[in-house]
């Protein structure tokens, strides 16, 4: 009986030391990445794989060159970091391309300030099949039998943390502040 090579060895999504490099450590920045959403390329999109649900920010659907008339209904409640209700504008399905692999997302549109364009979330890391890791600032997906990434822009994070910092109207600081929060 003669002796085959296995061709169903099944791909492992991992991270090593390796996969840190190029990037700057110690850090703890959020994983922003560059994907194709729609026929564009969008800069700025951070992936957070602790949310539920995939967002748009209102300044990117108006970027996309998408009509209020595109729009959805969505009536489930949203709730911002800071624990307010937000305002919905609707839901969209768009195209995410990641290399070749390409997954219709359905994207929540909101019209609040966040220095991000988008946020893909679990659903979007679960259609790919993608694991992410914001130690190693890489999002490692399988497609035609080899594992592909994307690498991150730890400057465009670093930006948008900036972006975040100044946006702070100054009563929203003193009232935190005065609470001792």
């Amino acid at each position: 009986m003669s002796k085959r090579a296995r061709t169903d060895i099944p791909l492992v999504l991992g991270f090593s030391d390796e996969d840190k490099v190029g990037t700057m450590q110690p850090h703890d920045d959020a994983l922003v990445v560059t994907l194709r959403i729609g026929r564009y390329d969008v800069r700025r999109v951070m992936v957070d794989q602790g949310s539920a649900a995939d967002i748009m920010y209102h300044n990117l659907y108006k970027g996309l060159g998408l009509k209020p008339e595109h729009l959805i209904a969505y009536s489930s409640p949203l709730v911002s970091f800071e624990g307010r209700m937000v305002i919905l504008k609707g839901q969209i399905r768009l195209p995410v391309q990641a290399g070749t692999n390409v997954v219709e997302v359905d994207f929540i549109v909101v019209d609040v300030f966040f220095p991000y364009t988008a946020i893909i979330g679990r659903p979007w890391l679960h259609s790919l099949g993608a694991v992410s890791s914001t130690l190693h600032q890489k999002v490692k997906y399988p497609s035609g039998g080899q594992v592909l990434e994307i690498v991150q822009s730890q400057a465009a994070a670093r930006q948008c943390l900036v972006a975040a910092i100044e946006h702070r109207p100054e009563a929203e600081t003193s009232a935190t502040a005065d609470n001792g929060l």
